[in-house]
């Protein structure tokens, strides 16, 4: 699950939206966010894996 700014680099209200639907898709609290910022060191993209892992995955 990938999420990006629509102004190139995210909002608190868009990491918020993103996290929202993460839950929602089954991601619990122990899952890593992976996140890409921009050239001026503002966050641009984050994204979470939900595939399903095998024992203990953090």
């Amino acid at each position: 699950m990938k999420y990006s700014g629509a102004e190139k680099d995210l909002t608190l209200d868009e990491l918020e939206e993103f996290i929202r639907d993460a839950r929602k898709a089954g991601a619990d609290g122990r899952r890593y966010i992976y996140g890409m910022l921009s050239t001026n060191g503002k966050l641009k993209e984050v994204s979470v894996d939900l595939s399903e892992y095998e024992g203990d995955y953090c």
